[in-house]
């Protein structure tokens, strides 16, 4: 990079900082309250008081509740399907499979509220989030199943539909994070357990490859 080039490269401005902070301690508040109470269920007074800002003030950057609650399931979307955009059909498909449980299940372990909320917005039949999902979300896993397909063509995985595999994986990982109570009752432990996760990692990752590995 050339001076002139550093030059149009500024560095972010205490103002730039302070409102990013406050956009974020916003939605962070609300992820909380949406997660446990619902969107019915909870008041901007509440969020405002978890963000330590006022009514007012979050109003600012955000209009209405409903403005709120789709930024909130927006940024769920981003972090939820990171490891799905990670997929490259240059990869070692095993290997990628493989990547990919351990990156779902860390997104299980450390964003719990997040998946929940959106277990919660798809029961609802995703009334505020069926554009995203029709669109934008379709169109990446349309892209992410032919790359699957590829592979499958090239006889590097066994013959299963792309869709349903991409289906089974969310829901594996996902069933962690959105039954964790009922896993925490059964087993006596969580994803925050180091040992637990790896166990949980192995033994997921093993059964999916073992479905999916062509046989010699």
């Amino acid at each position: 990079m050339n001076s002139t080039d550093k030059a149009t490269v500024k560095a972010p401005t205490r103002r730039s900082r302070a409102v990013a902070a406050k956009r974020t301690a916003i939605l962070s508040a609300a992820l909380a309250l949406f997660s446990q109470y619902g969107v019915h269920g909870t008041s901007l007074d509440k969020v405002a008081e978890g963000a330590d800002v006022s009514k007012t003030n979050l109003l600012y950057y955000f209009p209405s509740k409903e403005a709120l609650y789709i930024a909130v399931l927006k940024n769920i979307l981003d972090v939820w399907l990171a490891p799905l955009r990670a997929l490259r059909e240059d990869q070692q498909p095993l290997e990628a499979i493989r990547d990919y449980i351990r990156l779902k299940l860390e997104v299980s372990r450390d964003h719990p509220q997040a998946s929940r909320l959106f277990c919660m917005e798809m029961l609802q039949g995703a009334p505020l989030l069926k554009g995203e999902l029709e669109g934008d979300l379709k169109r990446l896993v349309d892209d992410k199943s032919a790359v699957i397909e590829g592979w499958i063509n090239q006889g590097k995985l066994a013959a299963v539909e792309p869709h349903h595999l991409i289906f089974m994986l969310w829901a594996t990982t996902q069933h962690y994070a959105d039954f964790s109570t009922q896993v925490e009752a059964v087993t006596g432990q969580t994803l925050n357990d180091d040992v637990f996760f790896n166990q949980t990692v192995e033994n997921v990752q093993r059964m999916v490859i073992e479905g999916i590995r062509i046989r010699e």
